[in-house]
């Protein structure tokens, strides 16, 4: 049992889309259209209608689609953008690059999402957008931030790397998908997302038009037309093999979110018996879609070790926090200014999960937990 299990099975989820996906490929290499070619162009469509936003714009990766979003909002050097405390470093990374100020927003303990009660204390004159990251496949809370973002003049950006198909519902009952609410949206198809190709690949919604045209010509290194720049851009493509197999890929979604829903109830389930092992949350407004079926638990190091030796993979999601980072120094945070997002640095674990995880291999790992945790 222990020897087969994998943090993430995508071979075993190729082989249930095998064909279909061969000959994706297939005819990709016979059109022999490689960059923007016809099904680049298919796939926005389908993931327009999917989402039920007006645009979709593909790009080469998740972290591409955040600089673009920014590039498209007009943003300047010296903009701050507020972001989670608590998340990867790409969205804190575009905006440096850009010359912008990330500015960090502490975040809830059950959730690990940006704590929304938190922002406005961060705001000043030169913020002009809040990133909120929909971390581990769950939605942050975007009725207030939205507000929030009315209230003061603010773009919304949405991060939905990892929680594609994840829904949010409003106080008055109505539903939406995460990465429609945002002025501008980003994702990315990383293998190991709720959607992810066989390499790189990302994109970009919006329901305004202006922005999506703005998006496109970023990515197209600020082309309107063909050499005419009328914009500093980037070269950033999603590629013709990657947005075929993507839309194979797209049709099996729901089926995919669903068996991770599955997989990260019946963690829960397990997981009843042991006080000693916090189970993620799943809050009232948002169905959680476990990109990641993340636990907290004292003496994290020594169990991930444990379980290591037992032949359960597991992973640290994320080790240190972005403002303690050396490259981030210069933002001038110090220990102690996130306690809640350097609490969950020192005490989350990520336990396998993924579309073709078994009961029984749940059930090991958890018995694996059990008995490491009881012997340390």
């Amino acid at each position: 049992m222990e020897n087969s299990i994998k943090m993430v099975d995508l071979h075993g989820q190729y082989l249930k889309i095998k064909e279909e996906v061969d000959q994706a490929i297939q005819d990709v290499i016979s059109a022999s259209a490689f960059i923007n070619g016809k099904p680049v162009e298919a796939f926005a469509g389908e993931l327009a209608d999917y989402l039920g936003v007006k645009q979709v714009v593909p790009c080469a990766n998740g972290t591409d689609a955040l600089q673009i979003a920014y590039q498209a909002l007009d943003l300047k050097p010296g903009d701050e953008v507020l972001m989670p405390a608590f998340n990867y470093v790409a969205s804190a990374e575009a905006a440096a690059l850009l010359g912008l100020k990330p500015v960090f927003v502490d975040v809830w303990e059950d959730s690990f999402n940006i704590n929304e009660n938190l922002i406005k204390a961060k705001i000043t004159p030169d913020t002009k957008a809040i990133v909120v990251v929909h971390l581990f496949g769950q939605s942050a809370n975007m009725e207030p931030i939205l507000e929030i973002g009315r209230q003061y003049g603010l773009k919304v950006i949405e991060d939905n790397a990892q929680s594609l198909g994840s829904v949010y519902q409003f106080s008055n009952g109505e539903t939406k998908l995460t990465g429609t609410m945002g002025d501008i949206n980003t994702y990315s198809f990383f293998p190991t997302k709720n959607l992810g190709c066989f390499g790189d690949g990302g994109a970009i919604s919006t329901n305004d038009q202006d922005l999506a045209k703005k998006a496109t010509m970023i990515s197209r290194h600020g082309q309107g037309q063909k050499y005419a720049y009328e914009m500093v851009g980037c070269n950033s493509r999603l590629d013709t093999i990657q947005a075929a197999i993507l839309s194979v890929k797209l049709r099996n979604l729901d089926s995919y979110i669903q068996n991770r829903i599955d997989a990260g109830h019946r963690y829960n389930q397990l997981f009843e018996n042991l006080p000693k092992v916090v189970r993620p949350s799943e809050n009232s407004w948002s169905k959680h879609t476990y990109n990641q079926y993340i636990i907290r638990l004292e003496k994290r190091d020594q169990v991930k070790e444990l379980l290591k030796a037992a032949g359960v993979p597991s992973m640290i999601y994320y080790p240190s926090p972005i403002h303690l980072q050396k490259a981030y120094a210069y933002l001038g945070y110090k220990v102690g200014d996130f306690p809640v997002a350097e609490m969950l640095c020192n005490e989350v674990l990520a336990l396998p999960v993924h579309t073709e995880i078994t009961s029984k291999e749940q059930e090991y790992i958890v018995n694996t937990l059990f008995h490491s945790m009881i012997s340390l």
